[in-house]
């Protein structure tokens, strides 16, 4: 989790992402960071996001995001 949290650090300090659970829906994070946090992910975790994995739910918090993560992986 705190890799995660470093990735999401970097593109936004201002934003305490152990808490916002409202990424998405209060347009914290926009597509490009969608593209970038997902980038991040598959060199730091081996991980492939499909797309249809790429939602909402998924992105709109720091933990929904860790838990996509250790789903895939664990796929």
């Amino acid at each position: 989790m705190d890799t995660l949290l470093e990735i999401l650090q970097d593109l936004h300090p201002e934003v305490d992402f152990e808490t916002c659970d409202t990424l998405i829906d209060d347009k914290i994070i926009d597509s490009f960071d969608i593209v970038s946090i997902i980038s991040e992910i598959n060199e730091e975790f081996d991980v492939v996001i499909p797309a249809e994995e790429i939602i909402p739910e998924n992105f709109n918090s720091a933990e929904a995001l860790y838990d996509l993560i250790q789903r895939l992986g664990d796929e």
